[in-house]
């Protein structure tokens, strides 16, 4: 008798069928996991603007003028996710950071204030929101 070496169509079947719900399971993780990264940009540069925005204040005691070029405290350029703008008033700031649309960080608002509160006030569709701190994760944990 001849024995026929190879794989069945079924042993075939069952492999790509594995492959599969690997797949399924792995890349909305993997995807989570890339626009993660892609926030701490902005946690990053508002955390460096509110340091150089104390410095201006310790300077000329007003915030007033700041987040100009050529100051201590200029407003950091557009990021590769981010765009960022500031609010000034004489003994108050707040720092915005918003996601650019094409970069699928569109959906984030992150904000930072003179007394150093950093809230999160934009989020996609399942994410949770935080008045208190920046969040890191889907379920709003900072």
């Amino acid at each position: 008798m001849k024995r026929n070496n190879g794989f069945t169509l079924i042993e075939l079947l069952v492999v790509l069928a594995i492959i599969g719900i690997l797949a399924a399971i792995a890349y909305p993780n993997y995807s989570e996991y890339v626009l993660r990264s892609k926030l701490s940009e902005a946690r990053a540069k508002l955390s460096e603007m509110r340091v150089r925005l104390e410095q201006f204040y310790q300077d000329k005691r007003t915030y007033l003028g700041a987040c100009v070029t050529g100051t201590v405290a200029p407003l950091p350029t557009d990021g590769q996710f981010f765009t960022y703008e500031c609010d000034l008033q004489a003994d108050t700031y707040v720092v915005t950071a918003t996601g650019i649309v094409s970069q699928g960080t569109g959906d984030f608002v992150f904000k930072i204030d003179q007394a150093n509160v950093r809230s999160t006030t934009g989020v996609p569709a399942g994410w949770a929101t935080s008045a208190t701190c920046w969040i890191r994760n889907k379920s709003g944990g900072c």
